[in-house]
């Protein structure tokens, strides 16, 4: 208990794309990480586009540590996220990975923003914590909440993303959340720009998500998928 809240005292905190990053200083190995991250927060950071990598870089610059990216020892080609999903986006320093004396089987951030394979050793580490806000809300009303803390619903933009996500239902008692999916015009959207390229949708193809009347809004269910959604209706909501 003492060890926690020391820790907890010395972290330092930033709002990432999804979710909040949380810097630990103590140094640790990647799988007592991995194990604390689980502990107190989601998991140990992950990276899944460009904006998370700039923005990652930009609060984290100069400082380096474990995040969440390790290999299969069966397979020395394919790397993952601790949270279960491969990877799509890759920011490694040059010559690397390099898998030097097919020992190294975790990655860090560097200094510089860009990632490093590394062997077994003991170094800070990121945390990232993903959390549902306080009370129910309409859809417009939880977009208008978010963007009043300078951030915005959340959209889930690749596996990882959403794997990640999803966790939040063994801490919260609630079915389903608002995430920042939205019909305007002829088509679902996220509100903050993001490409819709990853999709989980629990009814693809029905024509109430191809042409939805009322149900306009896209909320994640306790099963990991989209439903399209009554905007009016108030549920609990996650801001990116």
């Amino acid at each position: 208990m003492e060890r926690s809240i020391f820790l907890i005292f010395l972290c330092t905190t930033f709002e990432g794309n999804i979710g909040e990053h949380i810097f630990f200083p103590e140094q640790m190995a990647w799988d007592d990480a991995k194990a604390f991250c689980l502990q107190c927060c989601t998991d140990l950071s992950f990276i899944s586009s460009q904006r998370q990598q700039d923005k990652l870089q930009s609060v984290a610059e100069g400082i380096q540590g474990w995040i969440g990216l390790y290999r299969n020892p069966q397979n020395v080609t394919v790397w993952k996220w601790s949270g279960g999903a491969d990877i799509t986006y890759q920011n490694w320093a040059k010559g690397q990975p390099d898998y030097y004396d097919e020992m190294e089987f975790n990655a860090h951030i560097l200094k510089d923003g860009t990632w490093n394979d590394v062997a077994d050793s003991t170094m800070p580490f990121f945390c990232i914590n993903i959390t549902t806000e306080e009370g129910e809300k309409t859809w417009e009303e939880a977009l208008d909440h978010c963007r009043k803390h300078q951030t915005d619903l959340i959209s889930l933009v690749s596996e990882t993303d959403h794997i990640l996500t999803q966790k939040i239902f063994q801490k919260v008692n609630t079915e389903r959340v608002w995430i920042g999916l939205r019909y305007l015009g002829d088509r679902w959207l996220w509100v903050n720009g993001d490409p819709l390229v990853y999709e989980a949708w629990a009814t693809e193809g029905d024509q109430v998500l191809q042409c939805p009347i009322l149900k306009r809004c896209g909320a994640l269910t306790r099963e990991g998928l989209w439903e399209s959604w009554d905007c009016q209706d108030k549920l609990k909501f996650i801001c990116d």
